[in-house]
Formats: C-alpha cells, structure tokens, sequence
C-alpha cells in the first residue's frame, strides 16, 4: 500500500520501520527534514506538509506530540483534511476523547474515516513491534486495518465509537502513573536495607508485583539511565487530560493528582525530556 506516517519521533521511527519491512511504499512529514534522514535511506519519500504527504497515500498515520499539534496536522492550512487521495487517517497520538469524536465528525462530512487509535508499550515495544493499541471509529474502517495494526501491535483492542480509544489510554495512563511511584518507592527501600537492587528486581518482577514498569524501567532507574523511551512532558500531558477528563466526569483521582505534582516538579528543574524513570531522581536523594 502507499501509507503516509506524520511525525516519526521515538515511537513513530520504529512503526515506520516496520511498514517499510513489510514491503509498503511510505510517504512522511516531520517538522525537521533532518530528523527523517534514516527512514529516507530505508527508502521512504519525505514531503513539505501533511496535505502533500495525503495526496500520495491510501491511508495515512499521525504520531505527533500535543493535542493542538493534532487539530494542527487535520485542519490546519496543508492539513490533512485537504486530501485528494487519502481517505482513511488512524491518529496513534495520545490526544483527547473530545478531539477525537470532533476530527471523526469533520472527517465523516469530507468523504474520511478518522480512527483514534492510541498505543502502549513505550520504545521498546514500538521497536519489536508488539504494541497495546486501544482503538475507535468507525468498526468496518477499523477491521479493513487490521494488516497494518499486526505489523506493530500485538494486543489490538477495538473500544467502540470515536474516542474510546481515547478514553481507553487514559486508563492505561492512570495505571502506569501510580505504577511509577510503587516502583520508586520499591527500589529505595531497598537500597536503604542494603539489597542488591538487581537481585530484588529478578525476586520481585517475577511475582505478584510483576508489571512492566518494573520490568523495563526498574533497570534504568537503577542504572540512572534517564534517556527517553516515552518523555516526562508528553506523560504530564497526558495525565493532565486524564485529569480534566476525571474532573467533568465529576470522580477524584487522588494519586493521579499526586503523580503529576512529582512530575510537574521534575519539569520545573529542567527534566522534561528525560524518560519517565527519572521520576526515580525525587527518591534518590534518600539513598
């Protein structure tokens, strides 16, 4: 298929990686030309503006980094919405359930089927191509993708209508969020009893505390490898559309609250494009 990708950071580089392994014809846009040079060299073609990258492709991803950086590659001027060829877009951005339903309507009164379709896994699921990828839209337009899911998912989960894919990832944030504490909390105490933290991390990943954070992110803190897999600024917007979205649906999610304050802290003192384990940095000063 020709299949047009937006935005190829962390996460968006290994699915296009993938696409092109598969045999399909990939069109892309980034801000930065420069930043796309190995996907060129692999053989993908890169263009001007998203509009260009449509008028090339059949279907046509987006993975940028903020919800109005979303309604920016759609709407805007050189937007998608001015396809002449492109029909179908999957939004793998995590953006809000709001944007979502409103680029699914605009999208049906052009002629397109616009799916959010969010996913999970961080760097190292995007490069072995086994990504969570919670899904909404359109059933029938979400069921003729599946091909494509398969090349970087390996859990694909279709939700219901537009924005419950959304709304299916800010459960997945909520999760993660208190996940990072615990794990944190684990590993300082037990450095302040005396463990081998790499010794607790093969006992405990392998038991009812298992999880994936811990799994894949426990090491790094340990190691004090702070580079990004998913960053600290992309996780605080998301918890802070968790929270607004909690807030209108009238709950109280207390550790989500307290989780973001930590972050928000690490931003303020120059971290925000660091990877999620740095939040490691608030208890390291006990250890």
């Amino acid at each position: 298929m020709q299949i047009g990708f937006i935005g190829t950071g962390v996460m968006g580089a290994s699915i296009c990686k993938h696409l092109l392994n598969a045999g399909h014809t990939l069109h892309i846009f980034t801000r930065t030309k420069e930043k796309a040079a190995e996907l060129i060299e692999l053989g993908a073609s890169w263009y001007g503006s998203p509009a260009e990258v449509a008028h090339q492709a059949e279907v046509v991803f987006t993975m940028v980094g903020y919800p109005q950086d979303v309604d920016q590659v759609y709407t805007g001027d050189q937007g998608l919405f001015e396809s002449t060829s492109a029909k179908t877009f999957i939004d793998l951005t995590t953006s809000t359930p709001e944007l979502a339903r409103n680029l699914a309507e605009q999208g049906q009164k052009l002629g397109f089927q616009v799916i959010d379709a969010p996913v999970s896994g961080g760097d190292i699921g995007a490069q072995q191509g086994v990504l969570s990828i919670m899904i909404g839209g359109d059933e029938k337009t979400v069921e003729s993708l599946q091909s494509l899911f398969t090349l970087f998912g390996k859990n694909i989960v279709y939700h219901g209508a537009p924005g419950a894919g959304q709304h299916t990832k800010m459960c997945n944030q909520i999760a993660i969020a208190s996940t990072m504490i615990a794990v944190c909390e684990s590993l300082t105490y037990g450095k302040k009893a005396g463990l081998d933290l790499n010794k607790v991390l093969e006992s405990i990943t392998q038991g009812a505390a298992g999880s994936w954070s811990l799994s894949n992110l426990g090491p790094k803190m340990i190691a004090e490898d702070y580079q990004p897999g998913f960053y600290i600024k992309h996780f605080v917007k998301d918890m802070g559309i968790a929270l607004s979205e909690a807030e209108r649906m009238g709950i109280k999610l207390p550790g989500l609250t307290r989780v973001k304050s930590l972050y928000d802290d690490l931003i303020t003192e120059g971290f925000e494009d660091e990877g999620t384990q740095a939040l490691i940095r608030h208890y390291k000063k006990q250890w």
